[in-house]
């Protein structure tokens, strides 16, 4: 039989098109600055939509943050649409753009390498799926930490500097007063209202009741919201108020994490005399000062409300607050702190008992009874998106949702409940019994 040969017809196969983001960071708030990141995201997209061959999958930006991974909200949205097979390649200017922190950097890099998503830095002409890539990274990555620390000390040095020569370094807000960047001056009308609540601590009004009463007065503090005696505890409390100013009070712990902290003595402190216009007189200042240490001693001595393990652990979907422990005719539960201080107008979340916040707990958990250790070990918070509905976020970052139920009042009730209940009647029917 003799040899045939016959061509086979394939189909063609077709390219996917190659999903391509890219990633744009400031780390200034200042005008100059989000132009700057208005003009990247600008750019990315019509580069991406107009490359042959790729599919624009957007640009994620973050402005006025730091290079810490935790803190950038749309970094961490990139994250995970990588993370849902949703982009190939991502696209950023430069290393120090990406991440000022070397180890941070490679921890993402190699995660997307598992992911087989390729980060490509301009400045850097790398991509980090390349052969020799990690490797440069590693290098480049080092000397842009290296950089930000370098301008993070000299930052520090030029503050440190100005507060020994007693110069008043960025003080921006203060009620009371008007400032500019060359001028410091007293604003009349909220002068007065400084000098008023002083007076008020003086002749024994509570910090609660001076707050309420601004504001019902509609006045609010300098940067906007409302008073409370904790914002009225910080104005009355502030040195500067007086003329004088005690500087570095607070710093910067380090160039990565750039947290502000309170000078407990690791940094030296200098206290400046007649640096700005004085509100009120030192004595004045001081005698308001001996009443606030007498406020916070009696204080000490009030017994505080009960704290348990769910205590700042329950978050309300609604508004953001957290929900705090309240007991009726001897039941707890625990329900939103803003329904709770400020009413239904402004959230109207439902209340949860604790006994079925325990049991829904028990049963998350996968233990047979309740303990307050196992939970705290394994429960980083609960988060509420709606009545009834609870999400327990795992300290391992899974999740796990429950629709809960109120009970029955016959399940509800204990037997010390039903007994309560025995005794009020037979006492109704003894009242009822000896009325004419």
């Amino acid at each position: 039989m003799p040899i045939t040969v016959k061509q086979v017809q394939q189909k063609p196969v077709l390219i996917k098109p190659k999903r391509v983001a890219a990633y744009a960071r400031v780390s200034s708030g200042k005008d100059a600055m989000l132009h700057s990141l208005s003009a990247q995201v600008s750019a990315y997209s019509q580069m991406i939509q107009q490359h042959p061959g790729w599919q624009y999958m957007g640009v994620y930006a973050d402005e006025a943050v730091t290079g810490t991974k935790d803190d950038r909200v749309d970094f961490q949205r990139l994250l995970a649409d990588c993370r849902a097979g949703r982009i190939d390649l991502v696209i950023t200017k430069s290393i120090s753009r990406f991440a000022r922190n070397t180890v941070t950097l490679l921890e993402v890099v190699r995660e997307l390498k598992t992911l087989d998503v390729d980060v490509f830095f301009e400045e850097e002409n790398l991509h980090s799926l390349s052969g020799e890539g990690e490797l440069m990274l590693t290098i480049l990555a080092s000397y842009a930490q290296a950089e930000s620390l370098s301008s993070s000390e000299n930052q520090k040095w030029r503050i440190r500097t100005s507060f020994a020569r007693g110069e008043l370094m960025n003080w921006r807000f203060m009620f009371g007063y008007t400032i500019t960047k060359d001028t410091i001056e007293i604003n009349k009308p909220k002068a007065a209202i400084v000098r008023e609540i002083m007076q008020r601590i003086l002749s024994g009004e509570s910090l609660t009741a001076i707050s309420q009463d601004l504001n019902k007065r509609g006045i609010q503090p300098r940067l906007g919201g409302r008073w409370n005696s904790i914002s009225i505890r910080a104005l009355v409390s502030n040195e500067k108020l007086t003329g004088n100013a005690l500087l570095q009070k607070r710093f910067v712990n380090n160039h990565l994490e750039k947290k502000i902290i309170c000078n407990t003595g690791e940094l030296p402190k200098y206290h400046v005399r007649n640096s700005h216009p004085a509100i009120v007189d030192e004595d004045t200042f001081q005698q308001v000062q001996t009443v606030l240490v007498e406020l916070e001693n009696r204080a000490k001595g009030w017994a505080k409300p009960r704290q348990t393990v769910f205590s700042g652990k329950i978050i309300c979907g609604k508004c953001g607050n957290t929900f705090k422990r309240v007991t009726v005719k001897g039941v707890p539960g625990w329900n939103c702190r803003t329904y709770q201080e400020r009413g239904t107008s402004y959230c109207r979340a439902r209340k949860i008992p604790e006994d079925i916040l325990k049991d829904v707990s028990v049963e998350v958990l996968g233990t047979d009874i309740w303990d307050d250790d196992e939970f705290d070990s394994q429960i980083d918070h609960i988060e509420v998106p709606a009545d009834n509905h609870l999400v327990f976020v795992f300290r391992d970052g899974h999740q796990t949702e429950r629709i809960w139920a109120h009970r029955s009042r016959r399940e509800s009730w204990t037997e010390e409940m039903k007994q309560k209940a025995r005794e009020q009647t037979n006492i109704r029917l003894r009242r009822n019994a000896c009325q004419p």
